[in-house]
């Protein structure tokens, strides 16, 4: 069984404030409707109920969980649903009011047809919940137990968790060796080997079209957060900081001052995890909680270097040989182009390489340890996006794959043992200036690699087993529960 996870899955357009506790239960309760329409059983239905166990019922209500499991029962969907529509759906529900199950059928629902069970944790994942769906006689129609298990990827009890991850790649892999061995065998770069595995299922056309469509769905909300000023939901009344900071680098750059790319670098991710805080759309890099690492380094590297040459237009194979930019570009070369134009077109063949590379590296955490915060800790979110940035940061700077794997385990080394303790259950404190630090890691892990030969002591393998093991030790009041750390040191205001 490969490791790979299709890069299209594990970054996903969604809703913030959490893929977990906001996007995987919006999927969930979606999917217990459809099963319903499509076992004929919509129809009988007369009441829905939810129960939200373990984390998803301890930090539920500052993640927005119950609104997402009403915006999921009216068929909407986390990647084409109006945030909106999200914020408040059962938080601002008026009681007896009829619920349209996906769309199309009408049952009476109350705010306590949800209700939050947080001492109890259900044996296969710390984030779960059940569904029911009862007729007019009270009776039971159907049942569903579902998994919210990180990334917004969910698993119904019962389900083959191997099946459901066991999709043929052309090249597969399980460790961090085997991919390199994979790619040194067929003289790959990682992010050819991983363009190639989606490649088998699409067209290199639509890969190219829907990466570039990731990136402009972080691009914009980078924007968004720079240029968002207020106070964000929640009772901790959090004022946003990315848009003062953009304003304050804007008006020193304008009178002749050059800030450093690390200044912008921090003001890029906390912008798109305020957004994310504010129930805005995310990309889950590969988590919501950690959506604004990938984000802000590659826009470092688009803003700041990508013209620079380094790495802007070429990749280098296993044996150090330089790759024409073509390869990774998916589209003909016309001749016809401006240097504007040509300027544009090599950014996002480094975005797209950034991408692939990232996502082969982020397939390794998921299949080996963890990038769920309810199972694994701060750890196994952003310490899993800090190294995919670090990853593709050093491959569009022309990084070797052994400098690439390199650079990825300085940076989760660096975060093993974080724990997930959001004061209020908000993904706010200390979440988003987690994701700040955590850019600036993957820029230095990167450079650091960049000025080795990709030999190293400790291998990527042995730090995702390292973090994989320290998840299991650490106690669950660590774990998104709000239990412990900061979030019971710190008074709510």
């Amino acid at each position: 069984m490969s490791a790979y996870v299709s890069v299209f899955d594990l970054f996903s357009i969604g809703v913030g404030p959490s893929s977990s506790h906001t996007v995987g239960p919006l999927r969930a309760s979606r999917d217990f409707v459809q099963r319903l329409e499509s076992g004929g059983l919509l129809l009988q239905v007369s009441r829905v109920s939810c129960e939200l166990f373990g984390s998803l019922g301890a930090t539920g209500l500052g993640h927005g969980t119950p609104d997402a499991v009403v915006a999921g029962l009216r068929g909407l969907e986390p990647e084409t649903c109006d945030p909106d529509d999200v914020r408040r759906a059962w938080s601002a529900w008026r009681d007896g009011e009829k619920l349209w199950l996906g769309g199309q059928h009408p049952v009476p629902f109350a705010r306590d047809d949800i209700s939050l069970v947080p001492r109890t944790r259900l044996p296969g994942h710390p984030n779960a919940m059940t569904l029911q769906a009862w007729n007019a006689n009270g009776e039971p129609v159907t049942s569903e137990t579902y998994y919210s298990i990180g990334g917004g990827f969910i698993r119904r009890d019962g389900d083959d968790p191997v099946a459901a991850t066991s999709t043929p790649h052309p090249y597969p892999y399980r460790t961090a060796d085997e991919l390199l061995a994979v790619c040194e065998e067929h003289n790959l770069t990682i992010a050819e080997l991983a363009r190639n595995n989606e490649t088998a299922w699409r067209t290199p056309e639509e890969v190219a079209t829907r990466l570039d469509a990731i990136w402009q769905a972080m691009a914009s909300c980078v924007d968004t957060g720079l240029h968002t000023e207020g106070t964000l939901p929640g009772v901790l009344q959090v004022r946003r900081r990315a848009a003062s900071i953009r304003m304050q680098l804007d008006d020193r750059e304008s009178g002749g001052h050059r800030e450093l790319p690390g200044e912008w670098l921090g003001a890029f991710a906390l912008a798109v995890n305020e957004e994310n805080a504010a129930g805005g759309r995310v990309v889950t890099a590969p988590t919501n909680g950690a959506a604004g690492i990938l984000p802000a380094v590659a826009m470092y590297w688009w803003r700041f270097m990508a013209d620079s040459g380094l790495g802007a237009g070429n990749a280098v194979t296993p044996q150090g040989e330089v790759v024409d930019s073509a390869l990774l570009g998916w589209e003909a070369e016309q001749l016809n182009l401006d240097e504007q134009q040509r300027v544009e077109a090599n950014r996002r063949r480094g975005i797209r390489r950034f991408l692939l590379t990232a996502g082969a590296l982020g397939s390794l955490f998921k299949a080996n340890a963890s990038i769920s915060g309810a199972e694994g800790g701060c750890q196994a979110e952003v310490g899993s996006a800090c190294a995919m940035a670090a990853g593709g940061l050093t491959a569009v700077m022309g990084g070797t794959n052994r400098q690439i794997e390199n650079a990825a385990e300085i940076a989760m080394e660096h975060h093993l043992g974080l724990t997930c303790d959001p004061i209020g259950g908000l993904v706010q404190i200390p979440c988003i200036e987690r994701n700040a630090i955590a850019a600036s890691t993957a820029v230095t892990a990167a450079r650091l690699a960049l000025r080795g030969d990709g030999e190293h002591y400790v291998s990527l393998d042995q730090v995702v087993e390292t973090m994989r093991q320290t998840g299991l030790d650490m106690s669950t009041k660590y774990k998104e529960t709000s239990e412990g750390g900061l979030a019971v040191n710190v008074i709510e205001c």
